[in-house]
């Protein structure tokens, strides 16, 4: 009799798959060898739901992918590697993060720019990051900006464009300072400047009327941040301050978080000055009564004998 109802209930399991999802799906839950790759049973699961609520009548707004909208670049100068970043991070049209991080750590000589999801830049520079790390422990050496280049480009090619990370690489290693820009589906170029993210057209006007081989750090700085705030100031999907990343073959790196602030407010707000009726000073509310609520009940125990196996 137990073994009749637990073959019912897996029947009628198998009934409900069967009758609710795409083939693909009804392969994958039927067949016990695990799969790779991703796993858009939810994105079925809200497809399902929202069809239901329409049906019902109901106005049902799911929550929103938060992209990094964004505006990054870098560029190539005689003494090393200039990457920029805005730090304005949306979700659909909403502002999510004012003051998003998009330039990422890669390797202590490597740092990356990411544009598209922020999840998926975010990942991406991480997993670069911790093989990078186990490489140099591997062979003693420094990391070579064409490595990490080569593991982005082959795990992006991998994912055919559903990992949703642009990227740009700079860096400086034993040959020389490099940089390359890298696109969602894994192709990749070497370029001595480039910009990626919705801002891209608006930086990219910037940096193709100025950039000039052997520039200097001040000219490359200066490039990059003017770059960065052509994005911000025509692109709705750019925003906040300015980020910049130095990275020089001498080996110093210097990471400036708010560069620039265009939109900073707090000198506008300082200027303003409130009638002192408005101004209510500390202590001019009197405190009728007063009461404590002990929460926490702290006690000494004895911690009991260890468990011999």
């Amino acid at each position: 009799k137990v073994l009749n109802v637990i073959f019912t209930v897996n029947l009628t399991h198998l009934k409900m798959i069967e009758d609710s999802a795409p083939l693909f799906i009804r392969e994958q839950a039927l067949n016990p060898k695990p799969q790779g790759g991703f796993n858009f049973e939810n994105w079925h699961r809200n497809e399902r739901l929202q069809n239901e609520f329409r049906a019902k009548g109901i106005s049902s707004n799911l929550p929103k992918v938060m992209l990094t909208g964004t505006t990054i670049c870098g560029c190539v100068y005689k003494d090393g590697v200039v990457l920029g970043a805005d730090t304005r991070a949306t979700g659909g049209s909403e502002v999510a993060d004012k003051n998003c991080e998009k330039i990422g750590y890669i390797a202590p000589n490597i740092y990356c720019g990411g544009a598209g999801t922020a999840g998926d830049t975010f990942q991406m520079k991480k997993l670069v990051s911790s093989q990078l790390d186990l490489l140099r422990l591997s062979t003693g050496t420094q990391s070579r900006v064409v490595t990490a280049n080569t593991i982005l480009k082959q795990q992006l090619f991998k994912h055919q464009g559903h990992i949703s990370a642009a990227l740009i690489v700079g860096g400086v290693d034993c040959t020389g300072p490099h940089l390359y820009n890298i696109y969602p589906h894994g192709s990749s170029n070497k370029v001595p400047f480039c910009t990626m993210g919705s801002g891209s057209l608006a930086a990219i006007s910037v940096m193709e009327s100025t950039y000039k081989p052997d520039m200097t750090e001040e000219e490359a700085v200066e490039m990059a941040k003017e770059a960065i705030l052509s994005g911000i100031f025509n692109d709705l999907g750019s925003g906040s301050n300015c980020d910049i990343t130095i990275i020089r073959c001498s080996g110093e790196v210097t990471r400036t978080r708010g560069f620039e602030k265009p939109n900073d407010t707090k000198l506008l707000r300082d200027k303003i000055r409130h009638p002192k009726e408005l101004v209510v000073p500390s202590g001019s509310t009197k405190v009728l009564e007063s009461s404590f609520l002990k929460y926490i009940d702290v006690q000494d125990v004895t911690a009991p004998e260890p468990m011999m196996i």
